[in-house]
């Protein structure tokens, strides 16, 4: 149930961007020749043309958005900080929000290895709501930080510096290569530091954003294998992606659509599966490394005396 909650949220946060997209096309199209040629099909020349006159929502329905493209894309635009198009910053923002709601009821659903029903798990979001919220508000702040200050420092002045005397390209690519991998490093420790801040404010109740993120960052420092349990569950998401470029089409066309549409469908299914997965992996191990056994175990099983045991017992 959580796994098709957070789908719905995805969906629910897609839809009207999808709609907008689609009245875009259908007033670029109108009653031309190419709109029944779409129909059963795509037409790159026609992509080609809407893309030059498109603005704000228009401008992101672009060729690579197609199959695996996008996965791509979404990579690209992450490593090289690109900016995003307003409307998708908007349905990005309003998706994390809920998200920061509906999480609080999945840590507690995890952390408590038992089915917390509707009005336990909505009363585990409204509890930590506020709390997450203003964890985010420090997220936000080391993300600027990092994408503001960090990233154009890389990329924008060490990277030139380095490569300017540089008549290699393999050598300009190697220095590029390890700028990536120092911010993808940095990235990873941040995000771990914040997912075990999530952890610790609901598992331990804290009312503190900063605490908690000092708290989490104090964990990871001090247990490295929560770095090796993240990079384990990001192999099943590297992995994911590798079959989803292997099985997604090109530019579909006719029934081909239909079932582009539905591998995709899978595909998104699958991620939210995955990062279900870190969510899971991470409340369970941290709990197994402080032993906070009392609120996470369920209840234990206890076999029932026998009748006259019981008949003794309330004598």
């Amino acid at each position: 149930m959580v796994l098709l909650g957070m789908y719905a949220l995805t969906l629910l946060v897609a839809l009207p961007l999808s709609l907008a997209l689609r009245s875009l096309i259908a007033a670029h199209l109108g009653d031309s020749l190419f709109a029944d040629a779409l129909a059963s099909g795509t037409d790159y020349d026609w992509w080609q043309e809407f893309s030059a006159q498109a603005s704000g929502l228009g401008t992101t329905f672009i060729p690579s958005i197609v199959g695996f493209g996008a996965v791509l894309n979404n990579l690209s635009a992450l490593l090289d900080n690109l900016e995003m198009a307003t409307t998708i910053a908007g349905a990005t923002t309003a998706w994390l929000v809920l998200w920061s709601f509906l999480s609080g009821g999945v840590l507690d659903r995890y952390a408590r290895m038992r089915p917390t029903r509707a009005p336990g798990f909505f009363a585990a979001c409204g509890t930590h709501f506020w709390r997450f919220l203003r964890l985010g508000v420090l997220a936000l702040l080391v993300y600027w930080v990092l994408f503001g200050l960090v990233h154009p420092w890389l990329f924008d002045d060490l990277y030139p510096w380095i490569t300017r005397d540089m008549t290699a390209e393999r050598a300009a690519f190697a220095v590029r290569l390890i700028c990536y991998l120092f911010f993808i490093a940095v990235l990873v420790l941040s995000n771990l530091a914040f997912d075990y801040a999530r952890i610790r404010i609901v598992v331990e109740d804290r009312r503190s954003a900063v605490g908690a993120l000092v708290a989490g960052a104090r964990f990871v420092r001090r247990h490295p294998a929560a770095l090796r349990l993240y990079l384990l569950n990001g192999a099943c998401f590297v992995l994911l992606a590798l079959t989803y470029a292997l099985v997604a089409p090109g530019a579909p066309s006719g029934l081909a659509i239909w079932i582009a549409l539905v591998v995709g469908q899978v595909y998104i299914l699958l991620r939210h599966y995955v990062k279900l997965l870190f969510y899971a992996s991470q409340v369970s191990f941290f709990q197994g490394r402080l032993a906070h056994a009392a609120y996470t175990a369920a209840p234990p099983v206890v076999w029932p005396d026998s009748p006259a045991a019981e008949s003794i017992g309330n004598a």
